[in-house]
This record gives C-alpha cells, sequence and structure tokens, in this order.
C-alpha cells in the first residue's frame, strides 16, 4: 500500500523528482511531514517561510520558522513537528546530495558553521524579496525548454547561497549579542527561578524591557522567556513530588516560592492537567 504520508507531503511525494533533476523548488508547503519519528531528510533542504510559524526541534533543540524566515537544513538532521499555525506557507528548495559535489556549490561547506547548528535566520523585507526573486528565476528556468537547465538551476543556487552567507554575516553580530543574552538567562533561571518567576526580573539582569528581552529569547531558543521558567518550575515540582515524599506540597510550595499551597497547586493543574497531590500519586 502506498505510504500515506508519501501522498500528503511534498518532500517525499517527490524523491524521484528530486533524484532525477537534482534541484527541485516545492511551492505551497504547509509543514513538515509528520509521523512518529523525526523527519530525516537525505538531501540538502532551504526553506523559505511566507506566511504564519512553525516551531519546531532541530536535532532536539527548538527552533522556529515565520514569515520572511529561511532555514538551511544539512542531510541527516532530525527535524520534527511541535506545533503551527493554520496559516502556515513556506518553499522548499531541496537539492539532492550528489549535486553538493558540484565545484560551484563549495559554498555550501563554507555555510556549515553558520548554518549547521542554528538554521534559521530572519530576513528584512529587502533581503526576502532579493530571495524570493532568485526562487521565482528557478521556476522560470523549470517552465522553459532549455538545454542546460540543471547547469542554469545550480548557477542560480549558488548566487542564492551566497545571498544567504551574506545576509547571515552581517546578522552574526546581533545574533551573538542575543545568544548571550539568552545564555545569561538560563544562567540566571537556574539560579533564582526558585524565587523569581517574573520575566521583568530577568530582563532587569540583562538591562533590556520586558518585551524586547522577551523577543530576544524567543528568536534564539524558538520560545518565550516566561515559557521556560514555567518550563523550570514544574520540571523541579515534578521531581520534589517524585522522590522527596518527606515533603509536603506545602513544604513544596515553600521551596519553589510559592506564598500559599494553592497558588502553587493551581500553578501545577494549569500547566500538567493535573493537581501535585494527583500527580504524586501516580507513583
Amino acid at each position: 500500500m502506498k505510504d500515506q504520508q508519501s501522498a500528503l507531503h511534498p518532500l517525499l511525494s517527490n524523491l524521484r523528482k528530486i533524484k532525477d533533476e537534482g534541484i527541485v523548488v516545492l511551492d505551497n508547503v504547509r509543514g513538515l511531514p509528520t509521523g512518529d519519528k523525526p523527519f530525516v531528510s537525505p538531501d540538502y533542504v532551504i526553506c523559505i517561510g511566507h506566511r504564519g510559524q512553525i516551531q519546531l526541534k532541530y536535532d532536539d533543540q527548538p527552533d522556529y520558522s515565520e514569515r520572511q524566515t529561511v532555514g538551511v537544513i544539512f542531510p541527516n538532521h532530525s527535524v520534527s513537528m511541535v506545533s503551527k499555525t493554520d496559516d502556515y506557507l513556506a518553499t522548499l528548495i531541496v537539492v539532492d546530495a550528489s549535486v553538493l559535489n558540484d565545484p560551484m556549490l563549495q559554498i555550501i561547506n563554507q555555510m556549515r558553521y553558520r548554518y549547521e547548528l542554528h538554521p534559521c535566520v530572519k530576513l528584512d523585507k529587502h533581503e526576502y524579496r532579493m530571495i524570493t526573486d532568485v526562487v521565482e528565476g528557478m521556476r522560470e528556468i523549470k517552465r522553459l525548454e532549455l538545454p542546460d537547465k540543471r547547469m542554469l538551476m545550480t548557477r542560480l543556487l549558488e548566487f542564492l547561497l551566497r545571498l544567504l552567507s551574506q545576509y547571515r554575516k552581517n546578522k552574526l553580530n546581533e545574533t551573538t549579542s542575543n545568544k548571550r543574552v539568552s545564555m545569561q538567562f538560563h544562567s540566571d533561571l537556574t539560579q533564582h527561578f526558585r524565587k523569581h518567576h517574573d520575566v521583568g526580573f530577568y530582563a532587569e539582569r540583562a538591562c533590556l524591557t520586558p518585551k524586547y528581552f522577551s523577543a530576544v529569547v524567543k528568536q534564539e531558543t524558538g520560545h518565550s522567556a516566561a515559557y521556560w521558567i514555567r518550563v523550570k518550575i514544574i520540571a523541579e515540582a515534578k521531581m520534589l513530588l517524585h522522590i522527596r515524599n518527606d515533603l509536603s506540597v506545602q513544604a513544596i510550595a515553600d521551596m519553589l516560592g510559592f506564598g500559599e499551597q494553592s497558588t502553587f497547586s493551581r500553578y501545577f493543574k494549569n500547566e500538567t492537567g493535573m493537581s501535585p497531590t494527583e500527580f504524586r500519586e501516580l507513583d
């Protein structure tokens, strides 16, 4: 029986075309291949987000794509979808692994250190328009009957990659600064999450407004600062409820900075769907 995933997702239904043509443009892509396991592409994939947003995990690290975001995914990395908005729409440029050996595309190896660990970069309007104009050139080559289609596609792909490399290079200083903010936040969170549950505390330590601080954290990690605070508190609460049977729920609430057991219980239930007592009784 034909695999249902192959019938649903362009990446899977065009495997033969990708192999035969080397470089393929796939439009109107609305997500990742679904399934119980993360998707691991044997090909090189450039994902251009046009609208909406998708939250994903790249090698188990959170990342995201939205309008004017370009993701460069190297072969054999795992990608899984966490969530997406209904209006998410993207174009994929899929490059068969054999094409990567073309001398004109050696820039791909030069891009590894910028993209392989963190594949997505947000473009401004001008950069996005330049990229989409190049992709439209690729579509036009596919529509025409030309003798050297593959060579022309390779040259346009090289130009596209050089644009992306330059755009990413221009953003390195900003990215480095944002990464420092994100790393400092996670260090501060480890030290202070039991007493400080508000984003404002961590933003003040970074000398940033809470709104901008949370935006930086989300850009770097795929989730807001408030999300990571909740994750840290709930993970610690679950650990204490599981292994510290000598502690009452009130004692755990006190350890985690909640003034009242009822406040802690509501917080825990909102995040997990069960009360602390119910969670403890699962054991």
